[in-house]
C-alpha cells in the first residue's frame, strides 16, 4: 500500500488554517496541525478519518519543534502571523525569523512544496513594523526555499473574522462609528478563496511565484463601514471622522490594554492603500473566481441585527 502524503500546516487552527486543513484532509493527506496549543486544535480532528488530522506542539520560534513538524512532510504551509506584538520584537521573531526557519527546515527535510502566506502591503521600506517584517519573511523564505509560493492577501473576511465582526459589534454597542483613515482603500478577500489559493499554490507549476489576493470589489474604509452598518440594520449610526493625531493618541493607550484594539503600528498600515497592484498575478491566475462579499457577509452579520433579520445590500 502506498504511503499517504503528509502535509504540515503551521497555524492550522487559525481563521484561514482550519479551511486549509479541511481541504487537505478531503484530498486524503495526513495533516499535521503545527500550533502553540494542540489542545485548542482538537476541534479539527473530525475533519478527517481517525488519526488523519494530528495537532502537534510546534511554535515556529522553536527549531526542534519545527524540525519534528516538517520531518517527512511532502507539503508545508505557513499561515502564522500576528497583528500586534505582545513583546517588542515579536514581528521580527514570528514573521521574519519564524518564516525563514520553517522554509529552511522544510527544504532540509525534502518537502516538495511550500506555501508562505504573507500580506498585501509587505514592504521592506514601510514605516510599519508589521509590513516590514512580512517583507523580511518573504525574503528569508525565498533564500531558503526558492521554489516557494508566496500569497499576499488583502483584508480577509468570512464567518469568525476579526474585522467585520468587530465593526458590527461596535455598531451594536455604540450610537456612532469612528472612522479612521476613511479614504484608505482595501480589497477584501474571502477566507475560503485564500484557502483555495493555498491549495492551488501547493500544486502550482509556477515555482517561486508571488500572488496578490484581493476580492472583486475595492472599498474605502468609510465605504466598508457603511456596508457593515447596512448589513447590521444600523444605518442610522453616525459616522464620526477621527483625525490621525487623535487616533495616534488613542492607539498609544489602547495598545497597552488587553485585546489591543488599535496600535500605533496598525494605524500606520491603515494609512496606506491595501489593493492588488495592476498586473500582479492573483486569484484568476490560480484558477479562482473571487467571491463577492454580498454572498457571504450578510449571513454571518445578521446576528448583529435586531431580531436577526436578513440584510440587503446598500451602497455608500
Amino acid at each position: 500500500m502506498a504511503t499517504r502524503s503528509v502535509a504540515t500546516v503551521f497555524g492550522g487552527s487559525g481563521f484561514i488554517g482550519r479551511s486549509v486543513v479541511k481541504r487537505l484532509a478531503a484530498q486524503g493527506h495526513i495533516v499535521r496541525v503545527a500550533v502553540r496549543d494542540p489542545e485548542a486544535a482538537l476541534f479539527l480532528k473530525p475533519m478527517g478519518d481517525v488519526g488523519q488530522v494530528v495537532p502537534l506542539y510546534a511554535p515556529i520560534q522553536h527549531e526542534g519543534a519545527v524540525h519534528r513538524a516538517v520531518d517527512g512532510a511532502d507539503l508545508v504551509v505557513n499561515l502564522v502571523g500576528i497583528l500586534a506584538e505582545r513583546r517588542p520584537g515579536d514581528f521580527q521573531r514570528i514573521h521574519a525569523e519564524g518564516a525563514g526557519r520553517v522554509a529552511q527546515l522544510a527544504a532540509a527535510a525534502g518537502a516538495a512544496r511550500l506555501v508562505q502566506v504573507s500580506a498585501l502591503g509587505a514592504d521592506a521600506a514601510s514605516p510599519s513594523r508589521y509590513a516590514a517584517s512580512k517583507a523580511a519573511g518573504e525574503q528569508a523564505v525565498r533564500a531558503a526555499f526558492p521554489a516557494a509560493t508566496i500569497l499576499r492577501p488583502s483584508l480577509v473576511f468570512g464567518p469568525g473574522d476579526a474585522l467585520l465582526n468587530r465593526f458590527a459589534l461596535i455598531a451594536q454597542l455604540s450610537w456612532f462609528m469612528p472612522v479612521i483613515a476613511g479614504a484608505t482603500r482595501f480589497q477584501p478577500v474571502y477566507a475560503g478563496d485564500v484557502a483555495d489559493a493555498v491549495m492551488a499554490g501547493l500544486r502550482a507549476n509556477a515555482p517561486g511565484a508571488t500572488f496578490e489576493l484581493g476580492g472583486p470589489r475595492v472599498l474605502s474604509m468609510r465605504e466598508l463601514l457603511v456596508y457593515v452598518l447596512a448589513q447590521t440594520g444600523r444605518a442610522d449610526r453616525w459616522l464620526v471622522n477621527v483625525p490621525v493625531w487623535l487616533a495616534r493618541l488613542q492607539a498609544a493607550v489602547l495598545e497597552h490594554l488587553p485585546g489591543k484594539l488599535l496600535t500605533r503600528d496598525q494605524l500606520l498600515m491603515l494609512q496606506r492603500d491595501n489593493v492588488v497592484a495592476a498586473g500582479a498575478p492573483g486569484l484568476a491566475d490560480l484558477g479562482i473566481v473571487p467571491t463577492p462579499m454580498e454572498l457571504v457577509v450578510p449571513a454571518y452579520l445578521r446576528r448583529f441585527r435586531k431580531g436577526g433579520q436578513p440584510a440587503k445590500w446598500a451602497t455608500a
